[in-house]
């Protein structure tokens, strides 16, 4: 908790102005008492209608001065803690950005929300009441317990009391609770998890008929949730009747006191009365510590969770600049590359080498599972390589600056995502300085043209988060043509041609080729179809490169690729396929 006090940095004065405050709203209200026992002992027994009237209208002054002081405390303690939320929301969401995909896997998405969202707000309710009440509180209970030595010493034993069963019945009820808040948070986590599960694979549960079993789910965890809460609630709600019974029961004590010693000593009355005052504000203000010590262990929780993600270094680091000079000329090279995910076993690729050279295509194809996709992700260093060395124009990706390197690449992914805006928006997403001219010419190519030009408003028609608003065919178009705009070096297509036909797939390929002459283009796939004419086709079989060549070469050499090219055409086009490359039947 103590290390996000550091975002209270930049409103120090602010923060000096409100301390400023509640010291003069705690020495106001503390004025009270005594003026009033002065108009009890001085006013009141002698008689002295001027006295009560000067000192009552000194109590009207200090009353407004303390009530002032603390709207302006509450204003500033608002002011800060909102300050302060959106700084460290900021910063989390800003670290999130440089995170690679096995930091973000490391914590799970929906945590990640959770914890930019839920816990910022645990910690900013905390700092907001300890800038109000952490001086407020102690300061009031000094002050207070030394006004009721002074004004009456013989029941200061009554202050100690309330204060020491306070303490315990806090102690006690935080010791209880606070192994809970963790678990807590963690079915916050669950939640949100299982919300946004449900959201985005809403048309699958459908299509399944499984909306029962998810709503099971969700309720199970759900109901785990509130009755942890409630047990907890309830726990924490004992306070609150346990200090009003220690409160009422110092009043009384009091009284009842007070009352012996008057009757020795009449004039005793205003003390009596004034050392109550005092009183009260004391238990008030252990009971405002007791609000902290509800708070802050919630707080600390949700502050370790956020620490969590700030304190957690990606795992790819980059150069501040690129070092070494990139050749004009693209080219892609993989020399003898593992892979392996962090704690796996096995590799996920093994010593794989290629070269892909400029107005080159270079596609790669495999069974499921054989690490296509891994391979293609670890040029725009999604995942950083754990062996050999891969270089971009001649220099090694890890010696480029994130910004120079993303520049070169257009990353088309399996799954086409859009954001909320507009058609326009979405394409000129990674090349927002691209001219209309360089957008019509991205949609044209991508075969996106046609269907925009029937939208209500072309390319200012909105699209929907996600893109839910469009087909998954449309949603790819437009994540191709989004990789046009940007006019990289290097196309990379993440099986991007998966959800359109074969007459668009093959037209998109054609005009695709107009673009591509000065840059490298790599290309996953599943059909044979769409790779055929590459000029390179390297085949992967559990994370090994086992053919490497043109679609006639491999037809011949590779027994792997003979398999996936014959489980996907007929016989008859098999085997014109092989006749073509110069092969026998098998």
């Amino acid at each position: 908790m103590l290390k996000l006090f550091r975002y209270l940095k930049p409103y120090l004065k602010s923060v000096i102005l409100l301390f400023f405050m509640v010291a003069v709203q705690v020495w106001a209200g503390l004025q009270l008492p005594a003026m009033m026992a002065n108009i009890i002992n001085k006013g009141i027994m002698l008689g002295d209608m001027g006295y009560i009237w000067g000192t009552g209208i000194g109590m009207i002054g200090f009353a407004i001065l303390a009530a002032s002081c603390a709207l302006m405390t509450d204003f500033l303690s608002a002011r800060i803690g909102t300050a302060f939320s959106r700084d460290l929301r900021n910063d989390i969401f800003q670290h999130i950005l440089q995170f690679s995909i096995a930091d973000v896997d490391k914590f799970s998405t929906a945590s990640l929300i959770t914890r930019t969202m839920n816990d910022v707000s645990q910690v900013q309710s905390a700092v907001v009441i300890c800038l109000s009440m952490a001086l407020r509180a102690p300061m009031t209970c000094i002050l207070a317990i030394g006004q009721a030595i002074a004004t009456a010493p013989d029941m200061t034993w009554i202050i100690a009391l309330a204060v020491g069963i306070i303490l315990f019945l806090t102690i006690l009820i935080m010791s209880i609770v606070m192994p809970k808040f963790k678990l807590i948070q963690q079915l916050a986590d669950r939640i949100t998890l299982l919300t946004r599960e449900n959201l985005t694979g809403l048309r699958v549960i459908r299509a399944f008929n499984n909306e029962s079993l998810e709503g099971r789910k969700f309720q199970q965890t759900n109901h785990e949730f509130a009755k942890l809460n409630v047990w907890v609630d309830t726990i924490m709600s004992l306070d609150s009747p346990l200090v009003s019974l220690v409160f009422n029961g110092t009043t009384l004590l009091c009284i009842w006191i007070g009352i012996s010693l008057i009757t020795t000593n009449f004039a005793y009355l205003g003390n009596m009365m004034a050392f109550m005052q005092y009183a009260i504000q004391v238990v008030m203000s252990f009971l405002f510590l007791t609000m902290l010590f509800v708070i802050l262990p919630r707080a600390s929780v949700s502050a370790k969770r956020v620490n969590e993600v700030l304190e957690t270094r990606p795992k790819i680091t980059w150069k501040a600049q690129t070092i070494g000079k990139p050749s004009l000329q693209p080219e892609v090279e993989f020399s003898h590359v593992d892979f392996a995910y962090p704690g796996a076993e096995e590799k996920v690729l093994q010593d794989v080498s290629f070269t892909a050279k400029v107005g080159q295509t270079t596609a790669f194809i495999g069974s499921t599972g054989s690490g296509k996709s891994t391979l293609i992700n670890l040029v725009p260093r999604f995942y950083e390589a754990t062996g050999g060395e891969i270089k971009i124009n001649g220099i090694n990706i890890q010696d480029y600056s994130e910004s120079d390197l993303m520049r070169r690449i257009g990353y088309v992914p399996q799954r086409g995502l859009l954001f909320a805006g507009t058609v326009k928006s979405n394409i000129l997403f990674g090349a927002p300085e691209a001219d209309d001219d360089r957008m019509r010419l991205a949609a044209r190519i991508s075969q996106s043209s046609e269907f925009i030009e029937k939208l209500d408003k072309k390319y200012d028609s909105r699209i929907a988060q996600g893109g839910t608003n469009v087909s998954g065919g449309q949603r790819q178009r437009l994540s191709i043509a989004r990789a046009i705009a940007k006019d990289p070096d290097i196309y990379i297509f993440d099986d991007s041609f998966s959800a359109l036909d074969m007459k668009t797939d093959a037209k998109l390929r054609h005009d695709l080729k107009t673009i591509t002459g000065d840059a490298v283009t790599l290309i996953v796939a599943q059909r044979i179809s769409t790779i055929k004419d590459a000029d390179q086709i390297v085949v992967l079989n559990q994370g090994q490169v086992v053919g490497k060549g043109t679609h006639s070469e491999l037809l011949q050499s590779c027994k792997v690729y003979r398999e996936i090219a014959k489980s996907q055409l007929s016989e008859a086009e098999f085997a014109a396929e092989l006749k073509t490359s110069g092969g026998k039947h098998a």
